[in-house]
């Protein structure tokens, strides 16, 4: 009941967001009701509503309504549905987060920030925004200093390409959805921003960018464990390194959405459900989706961008434009 007191005041306010947001959209269907929750949720996150007592709930709106959202995602999609992307689209995904990863940490080398901070900006970025962070920072043993700032330049990088790159996938490739869903999918840091920036465009390309953003997020346990043999101490005997690796590795294990994610869509591809379970899905979906913008705009504060200052802002904002670069390169050679 403690608990329910402390997330509801922040609810709520994401929740009269999303209503006003979903009224206005009605009249301005040019902007869209997602579009126009992430900015009411950015405006009224650092004025009227800028108080910590909301601070619970509007974290439980942005991440437990959205991992609620693409778990039920899951009954609208059949495996067929899954892997439209192909073996190009896997490729994409392990070449573009492979190069990302290796990209950052020489980006962070170069601006002479330490090693663990640098590990940190690489799974964040390359994966699934603080949500890797949190799950590698105990892997390599790293501050909480170091946590908070890599999250917070992580965030805020997602953020500003959450809103660049609708409009740079329709001058590339005019909202072709499998191009635009890569690039949105495979580049944005955190999983709200990659739905956040598909319903800019569109439903279709907001199903492709979250099919290749799951599959970035499976390969978290991969991650992890290269992370865990680069911060092994060289002292250790190979039965303790061993050891240390499968206790490190079993930390990343792959987020329960994701399972009831793959879970329903396997279902869904051997039983024929009555069409009136994957249409109700969709709309609880779309409803916790607009919601949860609301959070993720909320959650966006001047102040951090002003706090970090400009060496970190440099890191977040050269990492952006690589990931970009790369991408727009991968996507040229494996799916245009």
């Amino acid at each position: 009941m403690e608990k329910f007191k402390q997330i509801l005041p922040g609810f709520i306010s994401c929740l009269l967001i999303a209503v006003v947001a979903q009224f206005v959209g009605e009249f301005i269907p040019q902007l869209g009701s997602a579009f126009i929750a992430i900015i009411l949720g950015i405006v009224l996150g650092n004025t009227l509503l800028d108080h910590p007592r909301l601070g619970v709930g509007v974290k439980f709106s942005e991440s437990k309504l959205l991992e609620i959202s693409i778990a039920l995602t899951g009954v609208t999609l059949n495996l067929q549905d899954v892997m439209s992307i192909g073996w190009q689209g896997i490729l994409f995904i392990m070449i573009q987060m492979t190069l990302t990863i290796l990209f950052v940490y020489q980006l962070g080398k170069m601006l002479q920030f330490d090693k663990s901070f640098s590990l940190l900006m690489c799974a964040g970025n390359a994966v699934c925004g603080s949500s890797a962070i949190g799950t590698v920072a105990p892997i390599i043993e790293a501050n909480e200093k170091d946590k908070g700032i890599s999250i917070t330049t992580v965030n805020l990088t997602g953020t500003v390409l959450m809103m660049v790159l609708p409009i740079l996938t329709s001058w590339f490739y005019h909202h072709q959805t499998l191009a635009t869903g890569a690039m949105i999918g495979g580049t944005l840091q955190s999983i709200g921003q990659v739905v956040a920036a598909g319903k800019l465009v569109n439903d279709d390309v907001t199903q492709m960018a979250t099919i290749f953003k799951i599959l970035r997020v499976v390969f978290l346990v991969a991650v992890a464990f290269a992370f865990s043999r680069m911060n092994l101490a060289e002292g250790q005997s190979l039965f303790e390194k061993n050891k240390q690796q499968k206790s490190m590795t079993k930390q990343a294990g792959v987020p329960w959405f994701i399972i009831v994610f793959f879970i329903c869509s396997i279902f869904v591809t051997f039983i024929v459900l009555p069409t009136v379970i994957p249409h109700t899905a969709k709309a609880v979906s779309n409803q916790l989706e607009v919601i949860a913008l609301a959070g993720i705009g909320m959650r966006v504060k001047f102040s951090d961008l002003i706090k970090e200052g400009p060496k970190s802002m440099l890191y977040g904002l050269l990492t952006g434009t690589g990931q970009v670069f790369l991408a727009v390169i991968l996507i040229r050679l494996l799916l245009l």
